[in-house]
């Protein structure tokens, strides 16, 4: 049943809805801000509604207006707070966390600090886009966030910096030599010098080195084929600097938050530490010069490059972390870096069965529900600190630092 109700917005919601009551029914808003009263038009579902703005009765004093064209006249899905202050959006992710560690976490915290970021535009060093062919043509661009099926042409991107955009606009000349398929997904990602290329599928790419060829900025030329692992094609290095490996796209609050991580390790003075997801070991290398760190990664390009580099009796493990964390174990500090789905449960058992107890585990997370899910699984750790970061400004993603120590018994 669709009706037309007016009501305040009290909250922003962990994915950047605005939150009110409509009788008594929690309605999800997107695109509202705390304080707007709307008139919205209301779905009703089973223990909630989703609402779409219709007017705007009153707007909140932390409403502005969005910066990018994208935002209002295509409902981009990459961005889901460019119409509220940035200290709002700060406030809002603040809430967010600590709505979900004590709503599912069972953890009773103030609402912390989110640690802003310097740069609030041009600050993302990857941009991933959806391509559709469109008759003899491609569109590259994103999801509007009420359409998920469908893609927009996207003209700029204002969180992202612009030599990763002048890349894209590059490859646009060579488009008709990317695999001949209906649908594509392609990423870009700055390296120290040029930019790597990640084209996700298509069954067969005879054009490649033409592609390659046409675009001078592209350092790296990476494939992942329909059936097949992605592998390197072209390289104008001579070798590969892990372009298709996972990174953090805003590289200063990235080295503020790892830095914080590693004096957070080293209070601990540890002398063995696991370093699970580790990445591209940019916090497992520094660790491994003060002691044993058994860093542990899925992605084995990654393992290759960085785990020469550590000095034994350190080691770097590719593989999964469910797969190695117990026989790792034990260690005096865990570092827990997830990608967005948290960890499996497997390795919350480990840590919540191990004996003797790491002293500490610090849990890096991008998502605070699967954070607050995994925090559920650990009753016997408590919190002893969170501390937060503005990774990803004008979006509703929050970094979230979480120190864990051994309840006392």
């Amino acid at each position: 049943m669709i009706d037309l109700k007016r009501f305040e917005i009290s909250g922003i919601a962990a994915g950047g809805d605005g939150v009110g009551r409509s009788d008594g029914l929690v309605v999800f808003t997107p695109r509202t801000a705390v304080g707007d009263i709307v008139d919205v038009m209301v779905t009703t579902q089973r223990r909630f509604a989703r609402g779409i703005v219709r007017d705007i009765e009153r707007p909140s004093p932390d409403r502005i207006e969005p910066a990018c064209a994208h935002y209002t006249v295509d409902n981009c899905g990459g961005c889901q707070l460019q119409h509220m202050s940035y200290d709002a959006q700060l406030r809002a992710k603040g809430s967010i966390i600590a709505d979900s560690l004590r709503r599912i976490g069972r953890r009773e915290l103030d609402v912390p600090v989110v640690q802003p970021s310097d740069a609030q535009w041009r600050y993302r060093r990857k941009l991933t886009l959806h391509l559709r062919r469109v008759g003899s043509g491609w569109i590259a661009g994103l999801h509007p966030y009420d359409n998920p099926v469908a893609v927009f042409d996207l003209t700029d991107c204002p969180i992202t910096e612009q030599r990763v955009l002048d890349v894209w606009r590059a490859m646009r000349g060579v488009f008709e030599l990317l695999p001949s398929e209906p649908a594509l997904r392609v990423a870009v990602r700055l390296l120290p010098a040029g930019a790597a290329v990640v084209v996700q599928g298509g069954s067969s790419w005879p054009d490649y080195k033409r592609f390659f060829a046409g675009v001078a900025d592209i350092t790296e030329l990476w494939w992942k084929p329909e059936q097949g692992r992605t592998r390197l094609l072209s390289s104008r290095s001579g070798g590969s600097e892990s372009g298709a490996s996972f990174v953090q796209v805003n590289e200063r609050v990235a080295d503020a938050l790892r830095e914080f991580v590693l004096e957070r390790v080293r209070t601990f003075s540890p002398a063995h530490v696991i370093d699970a997801y580790a990445g591209s070991g940019d916090t497992a290398i520094p660790l491994a010069r003060e002691g044993s760190v058994t860093a542990i990664e899925l992605d084995a390009d990654a393992v290759a490059q960085f785990g020469p580099r550590m000095r034994a009796p350190s080691k770097a493990i590719a593989g999964r972390v469910e797969d190695h964390i117990e026989r790792s174990l034990p260690a005096d500090v865990v570092i827990l870096n997830p990608p967005r789905t948290g960890v499996d449960e497997r390795v919350a058992r480990a840590l919540q069965g191990a004996s003797p107890r790491p002293r500490g585990i610090i849990y890096v997370s991008c998502d605070p529900g699967t954070l607050a899910r995994d925090l559920a699984r650990m009753p016997a750790y408590r919190l002893a600190s969170v501390r937060a970061y503005d990774m990803f400004p004008q979006t509703a993603h929050v970094e979230t630092v979480c120190e864990l120590v051994p309840e006392a018994a």
